[in-house]
């Protein structure tokens, strides 16, 4: 399976932000279903997806947080918001 790339978006990135990098392992369907995605959608990367898809998971499940919320509409919108 290839690497996550792990540049920064800076679309979705602000100062103040502070980021963590982890690798994980994503089935290999998933990773071509995304990979796919990036290639017809240039204004998404994998970064963006992966911000957007737990947000939006967390979001559902009841965890509210104005700055997860940000980052989901930022992510979902191309946005960047500043305080």
């Amino acid at each position: 399976m290839q690497e996550l790339n792990y540049d920064e978006n800076s679309i979705v990135l602000n100062q103040k932000d502070e980021v963590i990098s982890f690798k994980c392992e994503l089935q290999e369907n998933l990773q071509n279903a995304m990979k796919e995605f990036v290639e017809e959608h240039p204004n998404w990367d994998q970064y963006r997806i992966l911000q957007a898809a737990i947000a939006g998971f967390l979001m559902q499940k009841g965890f509210q947080n104005r700055d997860l919320t940000r980052l989901y509409i930022g992510n979902m919108f191309s946005m960047n918001f500043k305080d």
